[in-house]
């Protein structure tokens, strides 16, 4: 399985955790995923969800960044209704000027949130309509000429950031065709549309300055142990802790009443969202993973660990890498 992999890392908090034990966790697993070569890590801007972090994305990332050397960062993604173009610009091109060659910019047009919320961040519900216009004009802003003559980003211009687009819709996967962009779908939570998505970008692709041919990123979720039994478990836990966030608004229900939800109509939802999942040992975590890159034709995988127990997280990630020999073909990539 020679493509790349990559993290997303959703800076989830917990039980007893607190944000900043999250986020302390999250420089760690860089730092590890920087020894065990994995080729970039991407956070989501998420907002009002009390197990996620990452809600100020890009001031995470420039953290991480500050304690990192060398591996690829960016954000998976900036949900760009919620922002003025000329913002992420310069955030994103301060991020570039401070750690250049190490920033990415994924982008997707969702809110990240609930309607309530959106009114809390100022954000009209309509603005997603002109996200492929907002993206032309960050990228504008990121490489020059403006579209806005007379209004530049600083720092921004000439960072030349790339741009990625997000989605988990068809939607996405022609937009990131018409513009020459790289595409990732969010196949880690929203799996339905993963194979039509990507042979449509596929089919439609425009090569731009960016980008010559297509590049396909497809998100796995992840739960490796040194044991199948483990692995289950963890993945079990996983679940239920799903039904707390999705169906019980974060309340916490016993693991009996968490299982019972898993067999009604809204856990069999949950379940779809996880249908994408390698879990086990090493070994079969790694042919899963194969088998799902050869499915999707993808060029690159981003694993989402999403086991509860944040040992057990940061083990996963450890043996996916081990695993796929991830630090030796690093080594000959920077030797």
């Amino acid at each position: 399985m020679p493509l790349p992999i990559s993290i997303l890392d959703l800076a989830y908090i917990g039980t007893g955790e607190t944000a900043s034990t999250s986020l302390a966790a999250s420089v760690q697993m860089a730092r590890n995923a920087e020894r065990w070569g994995y080729h970039r890590i991407w956070y989501a801007e998420h907002h009002n969800m009390p197990v996620i972090a990452s809600s100020a994305t890009s001031v995470l990332i420039a953290h991480i960044a500050a304690h990192t050397e060398r591996i690829r960062l960016g954000a998976g993604g900036i949900m760009l209704p919620n922002h003025a173009p000329l913002t992420i610009a310069e955030q994103f091109g301060t991020l570039a000027e401070l750690h250049p060659g190490r920033i990415d910019l994924g982008l997707g047009r969702a809110p990240g949130t609930d309607q309530q919320t959106m009114r809390a961040l100022r954000s009209d519900p309509s603005s997603a309509d002109s996200f492929p216009q907002d993206v032309l004009e960050l990228q504008g802003y990121l490489t020059g000429p403006s579209r806005l003559p007379g209004v530049e980003a600083t720092p921004g211009k000439g960072t030349n950031v790339p741009l990625y687009i997000l989605g988990s819709s068809l939607f996405g996967a022609q937009l990131a065709a018409a513009l020459g962009l790289p595409y990732a779908f969010a196949s880690h939570f929203a799996p339905a549309a993963l194979h039509d998505a990507i042979a449509l970008y596929r089919r439609e692709f425009r090569p731009s300055a960016q980008l010559a041919e297509p590049y396909v990123i497809a998100a796995v979720n992840v739960i490796a142990a040194d044991t199948d039994e483990e692995a289950q478990h963890h993945f079990l836990e996983t679940k239920r802790r799903r039904v707390d966030v999705f169906v019980g608004g974060g309340r916490q229900f016993s693991p009996e009443e968490a299982d019972l939800i898993l067999e009604s109509p809204a856990g069999r939802q949950i379940l779809a969202m996880v249908h994408y999942t390698a879990v086990g040992t090493p070994t079969v975590v790694h042919d899963y993973l194969a088998d799902f890159a050869s499915q999707t034709g993808a060029d690159e995988l981003m694993v989402a660990s999403s086991a509860t127990d944040r040992s057990a997280w940061m083990r996963s990630l450890e043996l996916v890498a081990d695993v796929a020999g991830l630090a030796s073909r690093s080594a000959v990539t920077t030797g």
